[in-house]
């Protein structure tokens, strides 16, 4: 399939959106302003292994089913690779494709270890780990790949500190999780990443079973020593929602910061803006998770008939929910098409919306964040040297690679300090620095 073919069919119904292929090297806004414009509530027809399914791609629609769980229901599956299939192998067990009374339940106790007192440390750590990896790449001359060399480094880090994963187990962790969302390209089987999925499910078998005999103040130690309606939860509910928070907090937060600098190179005026201190550093990381939306979709089963403008959604029905249309609508948001660092409001969608809102979204923009305001301190210019190299997938948009120069500010230190140590205090005082004399401005 060509780009002219994608970004124009003669009909929607040729559109592929199970297929990977679909989504790699080209500019879809065109063809989800058709969805929007022609076919709003679409239905997508079955292929030789896959039932059919309805496509929502407005804003509003999409909302209404987001906050609608009494008419439709996560629990067979919350994303295209598992409503296809008919279940979720992790249905009542993991918060995402839970339901009702348990779902509450599950979620009341999760947001124990998202409390502010908990949070404080782990705020911290994320800003003291983007600022040294940002200062590495500057002292290394500033030609890095900005995804394995800085973005894979961060968010995998904070999840471990919120979980207490020992340090030496973090990448590999990283490895494994790619793996399970996305694939770097068609060679790359679907067994490979079955595999992945279940080592990380063993590895977390592994510390709930550790924690519960030595509990600390982490997640996985209040999930494995915790008791709800006078009974323990099961090994399942322990592991899968662990693993539900590896991989929503480390792959959305790695693509949306990648995607952000992409915009940011290209869009260098808004960069400019954010430089000088004319918008806020909330306002961009708002932009930034809007315009990269990396979970492209959702999804919900219907359980009962549903009119949806002017068709009815069966009962059984499988429905997604595209994010990646809806936050560009073009009745919510001005010039969606634009990028606008400033932009207000911004009620994007990134995160869902309704009773499975992210546990993590406050996580999330504190990543994005936490690399806009340490690039503003401490980065000139940003250039993009090769081509991003974009993550096979029909859920996460987005790279695998990409290959930048980074221009440090004048005054920042080039040469790399002798110890790790050296680098976090000299790292410290150049972002304090910064943002001292940038205060009055933001």
């Amino acid at each position: 399939m060509t780009e002219q073919q994608l970004l124009a069919p003669a009909d929607l119904a040729a559109i592929d959106l199970t297929d990977p292929r679909t989504f790699v090297g080209n500019d879809l806004s065109a063809l989800w302003r058709r969805f929007r414009d022609e076919s709003p509530v679409h239905w997508h027809p079955a292929g030789a292994r896959t039932p059919g399914f309805w496509v929502v791609s407005k804003y509003a629609d999409s909302v209404a089913v987001y906050r609608d769980n009494k008419r439709f229901t996560s629990e067979r599956g919350n994303v295209l690779a598992t409503l296809l299939q008919g279940e979720d192998s992790a249905s009542r067990k993991m918060l995402a494709v839970t339901d009702g009374a348990r779902h509450r339940e599950i979620r009341n106790l999760m947001l124990k270890s998202f409390s502010p007192r908990v949070l404080a440390p782990i705020v911290d750590g994320i800003h003291r780990h983007t600022r040294e990896l940002v200062a590495r790449a500057l002292a290394a001359g500033g030609r890095v790949d900005f995804v394995t060399d800085v973005a894979d480094h961060i968010p995998i880090n904070t999840m471990g500190d919120l979980m207490a994963i020992p340090e030496a187990d973090r990448e590999q962790l990283v490895e494994w999780n790619s793996l399970t969302l996305s694939r770097q390209s068609s060679d790359d089987s679907e067994m490979e990443s079955l595999m992945a999925r279940n080592e990380i499910l063993l590895y977390l078998s592994d510390l709930a079973s550790e924690r519960r005999r030595n509990p600390g103040d982490d997640v996985i130690s209040t999930l494995a020593t915790a008791v709800v309606d006078g009974k323990p939860l099961t090994e399942d509910e322990i592991v899968f929602n662990c693993y539900s928070l590896i991989l929503g907090g480390d792959e959305s937060t790695r693509m949306s910061t990648v995607g952000g600098l992409i915009a940011l190179a290209e869009h260098p005026e808004q960069w400019r803006r954010i430089k000088a201190g004319e918008v806020t550093v909330e306002s961009a990381t708002e932009e930034v998770l809007r315009w990269t939306t990396p979970a492209m979709h959702f999804g919900r089963r219907a359980m009962v008939d549903v009119p949806l403008r002017d068709q009815v959604i069966k009962a059984g029905d499988v429905v997604t929910l595209w994010n990646t249309s809806a936050n560009f609508d073009e009745d919510v948001f001005d010039d969606p098409y634009a990028f606008d660092v400033g932009r207000t409001p911004n009620k994007h969608v990134v995160f869902g919306h309704g009773p499975h809102f992210c546990l993590g979204a406050f996580l999330g923009r504190v990543h994005v964040g936490a690399m806009v305001e340490a690039l503003r301190a401490t980065v000139a210019e940003v250039e993009l040297t090769g081509p991003p190299q974009q993550l096979y997938s029909n859920f996460v948009h987005g790279y695998s690679g990409l290959p930048v120069q980074l221009t440090a500010e004048p005054g920042t230190p080039v040469a790399a300090p002798a110890t790790a140590t050296a680098t976090a205090t000299a790292t410290q005082s150049q972002a304090d620095t910064a943002q001292a004399a940038g205060t009055g401005r933001r």
